[in-house]
């Protein structure tokens, strides 16, 4: 029997009470600071996961929960320092000395989905206080309490540096990745192979694109493409194969100046914001030219301003390598495997990354299940 079981077994055999967050706890919002108060030691929270920004007093003691009203509506925070609170952030304290401000913050990390789900609709979803106060909480005896803080505590900081490893760990593969990468797509003339447009390296099916408005798409297994990615899934397709899709307008240019690629396989719908590229399967490999076109700048070709568009006539003019055949394969098959580790989100350092987050939470989240008391 663990030491929380013991506790448990001793103080709260029959279940603990629970009350109204509302009825134990104090819950209000802060104010704006000034507006010439733009920097200091104190953060301010106001709606988002971030601080807005750092001032030079503060107006909340630290030891106090936060959740936003606006914005990140329902995100539970814990600030263990003095800061300041703005107008769309609930800060929240324990008025009661049997019942622990840090403990309360584990519980309510593990109801979040709820919180968030009792934001009112509409133009500006909001967290109203009334629906939040009415929040029901266990309070079991503060021993209890403050044991499965300290055995929370020391998860957070063991789940933290196995977290921060894993990050470190990715951050050295996707520079490996981008080394390799640059490395082996820096073409020179011994390489042998020559330079040719991507109007001439592809085959183009702009043609056969067809947008449809949302309201007139029917849900359906079918991914449904626009520049930036997939937008929704439809009960038809378009094209049946292997595509490089290439953002066309709206989500055109990435933060290196690279083009916005996506990579669709099997029965898809593609709108008209994406260029849809197959292969020319004697001339270039469709996959060697995903990877080459994530190390090309081509914000030249790029026209518009607040809504940046890399038509068909441009992007045919980005000329592109085309080494023999044999050494494109060999590229890709060295490519393909850093990329599968550093982005696919089911094997590799995401998935391990996600798969700690998870088993964390659902042990918070076990600890923290209590029986009602009768």
């Amino acid at each position: 029997m663990s030491r929380i079981e013991e506790l448990i077994a001793q103080h709260c055999p029959g279940g603990v009470p629970f009350k109204a967050l509302g009825e134990v706890c104090t819950v209000g919002v802060g104010t704006r600071p000034d507006k010439e108060d733009t920097g200091g030691p104190f953060a301010w929270w106001n709606g988002g996961v971030e601080p807005s920004g750092w001032v030079s007093h503060a107006n909340t003691d630290g030891d106090t929960i936060t959740i936003p009203s606006r914005g990140s509506v329902g995100m539970v925070g814990y600030r263990g320092e003095r800061f300041w609170c703005g107008p769309l952030c609930y800060r929240i304290r324990s008025r009661r000395t049997d019942l622990a401000n840090r403990f309360l913050f584990f519980y309510l990390k593990t109801v979040q989905d709820s919180l968030i789900a009792l934001q009112q609709t509409g133009s500006i979803p909001a967290l109203n206080k009334k629906e939040l106060v009415q929040v029901r909480v266990p309070v079991p005896p503060l021993a209890v309490q403050q044991e499965m803080v300290r055995v929370l505590d020391l998860f957070t900081e063991l789940e933290a540096e196995l977290e921060a490893e894993l990050e470190a760990e990715l951050e050295a593969r996707r520079r490996q990745y981008a080394f390799y990468r640059d490395s082996l797509l820096t073409f020179k003339q011994q390489r042998g192979g020559r330079w040719i447009s991507m109007g001439e390296a592809v085959q183009n099916l702009d043609s056969q694109r067809r947008p449809v408005t949302r309201s007139a798409r029917r849900s359906g297994p079918y991914p449904y493409y626009g520049a930036n990615g997939v937008q929704d899934y439809v009960d038809r397709y378009l094209f049946d194969g292997t595509f490089l899709l290439v953002g066309e307008d709206g989500s055109v240019v990435q933060r290196d100046g690279s083009p916005v690629l996506n990579w669709a396989t099997g029965r898809v719908w593609v709108n008209n914001h994406a260029h849809v590229l197959a292969e020319k399967p004697e001339l270039v490999s469709l996959r060697f030219l995903f990877h080459y076109l994530q190390t090309v700048d081509i914000t030249e070709y790029v026209t518009g301003g607040m809504q940046p568009k890399l038509n068909q006539g441009n992007m045919n003019r980005i000329v592109v390598p085309v080494p023999p055949l044999a050494e494109q394969h060999r590229i890709v098959a060295i490519l393909d495997k850093f990329d599968t580790l550093v982005n696919d989100l089911s094997t590799g350092l995401p998935a391990e990354i996600k798969a700690r987050r998870q088993q964390y939470e659902y042990y918070r989240d076990q600890l923290l299940t209590f029986e009602e008391a009768a």
